[in-house]
Parts: structure tokens; C-alpha cells; sequence
């Protein structure tokens, strides 16, 4: 008999009454998600969080006690395995770099359809990020200043000054399939899109970033593409 696959165990968190319950509503129905809190601000989505451990965290970002900003940092300092989203009317630049530097692994505008939602709380579940089309530009636009990209001949952004991976004692040599499954990571494709493109099992790729993540000394699939952009292992696209 096949073991039934654990629900996604979800903390929802908005200071209006009417989202947050539409949102523990409309995602309680889904058959794959459980809604284990519900939180009305910042402090007691902190509060929650560490209760129930959530797999994943939906936190609006102005929020009274506690932002959602102050609330990510707080649970993902305290609960590293828990995946935050980040779900908001607000799509100023401070806000979403706030926001991921504190450690949202997906930010999403409020506008966005019931399915995309429910896809980015099982995508982020997954270990991948997801970005509102009308904030990824911005975030690219401050990936290429970070790393100090450029555009090649090819058309990909590059490295201006690539620094050599074997001047660096930080970083460990890739094998050939680790180097196949980076440069798929920089063309934006999931776990799932780069095993199919692989023939290998979703979980086998999952194992092959965790090699990659340790070796380029990066806690997420954004660092490493930063590390190995510097060091001129991948270009993106």
C-alpha cells in the first residue's frame, strides 16, 4: 500500500481579517495544502511559526508589532527549513530586497490568480523561488550590479572580471554533471525541468545542488549562480 504524501503544512499572515480568511479558506481546499495558523501580525506569525514549524509561511509585508520583513528574519533565522512567501501589495524596490535579504524565498503580488499561488506554495515547497513578473525585472537589474555582470558576445550575461575557480581556495572543483546541472540553475529551469533535460529523478538532481551548494559555499541556488557567475563557471541567459 503506498504511503499517502505528507500535506504541505502552511502559516498564513495578514493584518486584514477578510484576506487572511479568504486566503486560509480558498488554500484549505487545495488537496495537497494543510493551513496550520493563522496570523493577524507579524508577532504572531512568529509566534506560530514556532508552534507548528510550517513548511512554508504566506506573510503580507505591512503588518502591525512586526513587519512581514521583521517576521521573515525572525522565522527564517529560527527555522531554516521553513520556506517564506512573501504576499503583498507592494512591489517598491527597498521593500523586495528587504524582503529577500531577510530571507523570502518568493515574493508575489496580491493580484495574482488562486492556481499560480497555490503552484508557488508547492514550487517554494520544493526548494524553488518564484518572483511577480512585475518585481523580477527589478531583482535581475540588482543581480547583474551585485555580481557586476555584463553582456557577451553571446548575449548572456557574464562576469566583467571573471575571477579563475582554481585562484580561489573558496571554491571546490565541479564535476562535469554538477557543472550541466549550474548552467540549467542559470537558465532559470526547476529540479524537476533539469531532470527531465537529464533523465535523472527529481531527487537526484535536489542531491546534485546540495553538492554544488556546499562546494560553491552558498546557503541558496541565487548565491551559488552569484559565485559561479564571479568565478566564470556559468553565464546566464
Amino acid at each position: 500500500m503506498t504511503t499517502p504524501t505528507p500535506k504541505i503544512r502552511l502559516l498564513i499572515a495578514d493584518d486584514q481579517e477578510l484576506i487572511r480568511d479568504g486566503l486560509a479558506l480558498m488554500l484549505a481546499k487545495q488537496p495537497d495544502i494543510e493551513v496550520v495558523g493563522v496570523a493577524e501580525d507579524g508577532e504572531e506569525a512568529i509566534r506560530l511559526a514556532l508552534l507548528h514549524t510550517p513548511d512554508v509561511a504566506l506573510l503580507d509585508i505591512q503588518m502591525p508589532r512586526k513587519t512581514g520583513i521583521e517576521a521573515t528574519r525572525h522565522i527564517h533565522q529560527a527555522l531554516p527549513t521553513t520556506r517564506i512567501i512573501i504576499l503583498t501589495t507592494y512591489d517598491a524596490d527597498n521593500l523586495v530586497f528587504d524582503a529577500i535579504r531577510a530571507g523570502a524565498h518568493s515574493y508575489l503580488l496580491k493580484g495574482v490568480k488562486s492556481a499560480v499561488l497555490a503552484e508557488a506554495i508547492r514550487s517554494v515547497k520544493r526548494g524553488e523561488s518564484q518572483l511577480d513578473p512585475l518585481v523580477a525585472g527589478k531583482v535581475m537589474d540588482e543581480f547583474r550590479r551585485a555580481v557586476n555582470l555584463t553582456v557577451n558576445d553571446q548575449g548572456h550575461l557574464a562576469a566583467t572580471q571573471p575571477i579563475a575557480a582554481g585562484r580561489s581556495p573558496l571554491i571546490e572543483t565541479l564535476t562535469e554533471r554538477e557543472h550541466d546541472i549550474l548552467s540549467l540553475v542559470a537558465q532559470g529551469l526547476s529540479n524537476k525541468e533539469i531532470g527531465d533535460k537529464l533523465f535523472l529523478t527529481e531527487g537526484t538532481v535536489k542531491n546534485y545542488m546540495g553538492n554544488i551548494l556546499g562546494k560553491l559555499h552558498a546557503n541558496d541556488r541565487t548565491q551559488a549562480l552569484i559565485t559561479a557567475v564571479r568565478h566564470g563557471l556559468v553565464t546566464i541567459s
